[in-house]
């Protein structure tokens, strides 16, 4: 074996070792992140949880009541009407 072929053999290897020091690099990265990640959802969940059970629960809401529908046999004003009710109330066509 000759210097340049043990040369290119060193370089070849070196390459590879370094891609793989690189991927485990960018692993270890991808992982402390996560775990940052990861931590903090559960820090914030442990305060939302904490918050609502000091918090009373909000008292319920009265909903207005809704206009009645109309009967099936009623029907609605002709178009005409309901035209000309508009335009005497003020409003503009």
């Amino acid at each position: 074996m000759s210097k340049e072929d043990r040369n290119r053999a060193d370089a070849r290897f070196n390459k590879a070792a370094r891609t793989a020091n690189e991927a485990h690099s960018v692993r270890t990265d991808r992982d402390a992140a996560l775990k940052a990640v990861t931590d903090n959802m559960a820090k914030l969940k442990a305060l939302r949880l904490a918050r609502e059970a000091a918090a009373p629960p909000p008292a319920a809401t009265i909903k207005k009541a809704r206009a009645k529908p109309k009967k099936s046999g009623e029907k609605a004003p002709a178009l005409a009407d309901w035209l000309a009710g508009q335009q005497s109330g003020g409003r503009r066509t």
